[in-house]
């Protein structure tokens, strides 16, 4: 992790040199405290205690219902909305109000409504010409301005309720102010209807008078009319042409009946005779009383007929003289029937007649009827407006009535009524002494603490200097930009082959166990012995054994980052899922797995990218790489606290996670590791140089007892190359 933080050092702001100077200080605090506890008491005990008064009023409609049939007033009235109470609560606080109260509980002759007044001395504004002189204003004005400092009107949320409030030194005038308040206005309200009822009654009396005339005017104007034009009325509500038009109607209708009817019965009887058909079959004719008696008479003959043709003989002159009697009354009966026949032509007759002359009387009162309805227009003109005046003269009558019955001083209440009278408060609202005391004392002390504390860092005693970054050499700190621009300019591969044609004979590592241990991995005690592994060994191990977190230090610099590279393909090469974290300052295995440009882990530990667009996968292999990244090494560090979430986050990702550290010393990989049980790979060129054996030892000495160490310069898999 060499290299990460940059030539710039910051400020710390040391707080327990903040705290030690307050503690220094406390005396001075704690005694500027008590004197501001002591003033505060002083000037709470001293203050004149103030006493506060609360009055309440509903509004509602209280007008009387004089009317069974009138509904009474509900939410929907006018008097009960949202804006009339505000407006009520405005009516309370006006001026007309305030002056009133004033005169009637003489507030001028109390001090404290007039201060100005009973002051022996103007004030020194005044004196200098700096204020105006307030005796120039009327004494009852200057009593509704403290006046109305000291009250506080306001409606009461979700209801149809107004507060009044009022404060005062005399606790006796902080109950009785709001209660007279309630009072006048509800005075104020219902003589505000009383009027409202007396102006109604004096303007409603000569638009009575007035109306009653042209009542009047308007009906004799119908008569006279009716009478020229002779629309009489009938018993119906109708006009006589009406009634006349439908009589005749009727009348016709009948007649028309009646002629039918008999020309049908003299139809029936000329058809019976001129078919020959027997008169006896007729109704008509069997109905008639002279018809009658001739059958009667005729039976008696064909009787006697009968009788004497038993003993006489055909020629007999009696049974001549029978038969002739009898051939008689036959013709008779022949011409009843013909008279018959005549009358029930002349009664068909006389119903058309009859019916012709209805039709002339109906035609002539259809005409009368036309001419009597072109009047009737005019009439009924004349007579709504006659209903129109009457009507209007009803409904002023019914409201001058009300309007007189409301003029009494009891009969017209006002829209409101007090649901809650003020009481004569016993205990003061302002001063409270020992919430005031306790404030005071308290913001006294931070006040003072602050102050303290701002000294302290204005002077730069309570500054120091900002600690290097874990694992990192101070030389190695201030140098930091230096690695960044001079990076390796090598070619990676170039180094492998040097690497490579150096290093030819490694030894495999002994096993502790080679009667059942792999000869090619170390055992799970072999980190505390002093050998050397190859890359593939390691990469054995750590697969073998499930090493989930590695953290790989190159004290020698780009050549051990080039090994932990390999090391990542090698153990992907084996199937396993690997990440290879990129903290060192010169950011080589970026670069060899083809990241160098692209975002790493500085923009996540600065928050500028996300965990998607860190990781990376290797060009050459599947590894993945989280590269050193774009953002600021130095802003990068102040954010290491998060390296320990981002590799817990890798590890439940990935089968293992390689932290390629760089350069860094103890302190910075005890930092690093922060108490995990993470093995320590040092991934080195020369495993027998002095400074190595040296590096070695202080990481044993500083309690890391996992330690790997995993040399180059060993035979390489072959097709695997570091570039």
């Amino acid at each position: 992790m060499s290299g990460v933080m940059g030539n710039d050092q910051d400020a710390d702001i040391d707080l327990g040199r903040l705290f030690s100077a307050v503690w220094q200080r406390r005396g001075r605090l704690l005694a500027a405290t008590a004197l501001a506890a002591g003033l505060a008491f002083v000037a709470t005990t001293i203050m004149a205690p103030s006493f506060r008064g609360e009055a309440r009023i509903l509004i509602e409609s209280r007008s009387p219902n004089l009317s069974a049939g009138q509904t009474p007033a509900s939410g929907n009235d006018p008097v009960l909305d949202t804006l009339n109470i505000t407006s009520q609560a405005e009516v309370l606080q006006s001026s007309d109000l305030i002056k009133q109260v004033a005169r009637d509980l003489r507030l001028h002759e109390i001090a404290e409504f007039d201060p100005d007044g009973h002051s022996l001395f103007p004030g020194p504004f005044v004196l200098l010409g700096l204020a105006q002189d307030p005796l120039s204003v009327a004494p009852e004005e200057r009593v509704v301005r403290e006046f109305r400092e000291k009250l506080k009107v306001y409606p009461i949320e979700n209801s149809r309720i107004i507060a009044i409030e009022f404060s005062s030194h005399d606790p006796k005038l902080a109950a009785a102010i709001p209660n007279k308040m309630a009072q006048v206005y509800l005075a104020l309200e219902s003589g505000a209807k009383l009027d409202t009822q007396s102006d109604t009654a004096k303007w409603l009396e000569p638009e009575i008078t007035a109306l009653t005339e042209k009542v009047r005017e308007a009906e004799r104007k119908v008569a006279d009319y009716r009478s020229e034009a002779g629309l009489f009325q009938t018993a119906q509500s109708g006009s006589f042409a009406a009634q006349q038009l439908n009589d005749i109607s009727n009348e016709l209708a009948r007649v028309r009946g009646e002629r039918a009817n008999a020309e049908a019965r003299a139809q029936n009887v000329r058809a019976a005779l001129d078919a020959g058909r027997a008169s006896d079959t007729l109704t008509d004719v069997v109905g008639s009383q002279v018809i009658q008696r001739l059958k009667e008479t005729e039976a008696n003959l064909q009787a006697q007929i009968s009788d004497q043709s038993t003993v006489l003989l055909e020629n007999h002159p009696r049974l001549k003289g029978l038969r002739a009697q009898l051939q008689g009354i036959r013709r008779q009966i022949e011409a009843e029937t013909q008279k018959i026949l005549a009358s029930l032509d002349n009664e068909a007759e006389v119903s058309r007649l009859r019916e012709t002359q209805l039709i002339q009387q109906l035609n002539t009162i259809k005409a009368d009827s036309a001419r009597t309805g072109e009047d009737e227009v005019g009439l009924r003109a004349l007579e709504r407006e006659a209903a129109a005046q009457r009507q209007l003269l009803e409904t002023y009558l019914a409201r001058y009535r009300e309007a007189a019955s409301r003029q009494e001083p009891g009969a017209a209440p006002a829209d409101a009524r007090i649901v809650s009278t003020a009481i004569e408060p016993q205990e003061p609202y302002f001063p409270k002494v020992v919430p005031i005391v306790i404030v005071v004392s308290l913001a006294t002390f931070v006040m003072g603490a602050i102050a303290v504390m701002l000294g302290e860092l204005f002077s730069g005693r309570a500054l120091r200097p900002s600690q290097a970054a874990p694992g990192i050499e101070p030389e190695v700190r201030d140098e930091a930009d230096e690695h960044l621009v001079h990076r390796m300019q090598a070619d990676a591969a170039a180094e492998f082959d040097q690497i490579h044609a150096r290093l030819q004979n490694e030894q495999p590592a002994p096993a502790e166990e080679p009667s059942e241990a792999d000869p090619a991995v170390p055992g799970p005690n072999a980190e505390d012995s002093d050998e050397v592994f190859n890359i593939e060994t390691v990469a054995n191990y750590l697969t073998r054994y499930d090493v989930s977190v590695a953290l790989a230090v190159s004290p020698q610099g780009d050549k051990g980052s080039t090994a932990t590279v390999m090391l990542a393909r090698d153990i992907s090469d084996r199937g396993k899922t690997v990440v290879l974290i990129d903290m060192t300052g010169s950011a080589c295995p970026s670069r060899l797995m083809g990241a160098g440009t692209l975002p790493g882990v500085t923009d996540l530990l600065c928050g500028e990218a996300a965990f998607g667009e860190a990781i990376h996968g290797d060009r050459l292999s599947d590894a993945h790489i989280v590269p050193q990244g774009n953002a600021d090494a130095v802003a990068a560090m102040r954010g290491i606290d998060r390296l320990s979430m981002i590799i817990d986050a890798l590890a439940d990702a990935y089968d293992h996670v390689l932290v390629e550290c760089g350069a860094a010393d103890v302190e910075g990989v005890s930092r690093l590791s922060r108490g995990r049980d993470a093995e320590i790979i040092f991934s080195i060129a020369d495993a027998h140089s002095e400074s190595f054996s040296a590096t070695l030892d202080g990481y044993r000495n500083a309690g890391f007892d996992n330690l790997l160490v995993m040399a180059s310069d060993a035979t390489v898999p072959s097709g695997r190359r570091a570039a």
